[in-house]
């Protein structure tokens, strides 16, 4: 059984589309920093000195099966994805632009209300960006800025730290047929979805942890292994311990899009301070795993136990630590 549950999960689109992220890094990577740079690949945000803060970077690029299926769907979506990402490096979001291909007038009217809406949800303004009008299909790029105080990065974690599942369990799964999800924001006021996001830079802030990574299209398992890889570490996974929401397929619920969901890691004697945080905010969070200094990640589940992918003979985006 686990073993079929790792095939799976291994050929999932949202983890093997990541395979040829190296190639990108590796041309870029003599030019990621000309003095200002603190951190660059692999990160949710790149993060850049300014002064006693640090300003952040991120962009995101629509799946195009869903932009081509819902492009209402995917409006709202690269809003949500490019916030998660700032609030998962330890932020707070300044403002997006967006690049958008369209093929008809009909595209890109979808595609802003979208926009229109996640921007109102999260409350931060699309200020720009470009269009193509005569594109030979419908494409959509948005990029964030934000700023921190202190940081969260995916290349922190240390071995014997606790690995932690936040998620909003309150919501509704697969609204959009053409991507596994959860939608925890519709049908919450912005205030309310604001007020979770801001349990992450309170941690960094206050020393409470200093490493975590969105959950997106790479789902759980997938999230918890970039982050690990970026960290030149290895780790245990309990899938028995993973909360999820009543109904929900268990191993589609490990590949899932999550609107609210973050993999956090912590020394063990900051956990439950932690934990606390994110169930003041009415968050499920619990921990599913550890950190190990070995290679593999390793699965569990009952009595099974099993290798997932051990990086000292593969990877998935090509991108450590130690390489940077």
């Amino acid at each position: 059984m686990l073993k079929d549950i790792i095939s799976e999960l291994r050929n999932y689109p949202g983890i093997t589309r990541k395979r040829d992220i190296y190639r990108v890094t590796e041309i870029l990577r003599f030019v990621s920093d000309f003095g200002n740079t603190v951190t660059d690949f692999g990160e949710d945000a790149a993060a850049i000195a300014y002064g006693d803060r640090y300003l952040l970077l991120a962009a995101e690029g629509i799946w195009p099966r869903l932009i081509r299926d819902d492009p209402y769907a995917a409006g709202k979506a690269s809003v949500m994805a490019c916030v998660n990402d700032i609030y998962a490096t330890g932020g707070r979001p300044l403002a997006m632009v967006n690049v958008l291909g369209a093929t008809t007038a009909g595209d890109y009217q979808k595609v802003m209300e979208g926009i229109r809406k996640g921007c109102q949800k999260f409350k931060v303004p699309m200020v720009g960006g470009h269009l193509h009008p005569d594109a030979q299909e419908i494409s959509l790029s948005v990029a964030i800025l934000g700023e921190a105080k202190k940081l969260l990065t995916s290349s922190s974690a240390r071995a014997g730290d606790d690995i932690i599942l936040a998620v909003d369990l309150e919501g509704r799964g697969n609204a959009c047929a053409s991507v596994i999800s959860w939608d925890a924001n519709s049908g919450k006021s912005s205030e309310a979805v604001l007020a979770r996001l801001e349990v992450l830079p309170s941690l960094a802030e206050d020393g409470i942890c200093s490493t975590a990574k969105d959950v997106s299209n790479g789902g759980i398992v997938g999230t918890i292994c970039l982050l690990l890889e970026n960290s030149g570490k290895g780790g245990l996974i309990n899938l028995d311990a993973v909360p999820r929401p009543e109904g929900f397929d268990p191993v589609d619920w490990l590949k899932a899009f999550l609107s609210y969901g973050f993999i956090l890691c912590a020394q063990s004697n900051n956990t439950p301070v932690l934990l606390k945080r994110f169930s003041d905010r009415e968050i499920t969070a619990e921990i599913i795993g550890t950190v190990l200094e070995q290679t593999e990640v390793l699965l569990t589940s009952g009595d099974e136990k099993d290798v997932f992918i051990d990086f000292s003979k593969e990877s998935i985006t090509g991108i450590t630590k130690a390489e940077r």
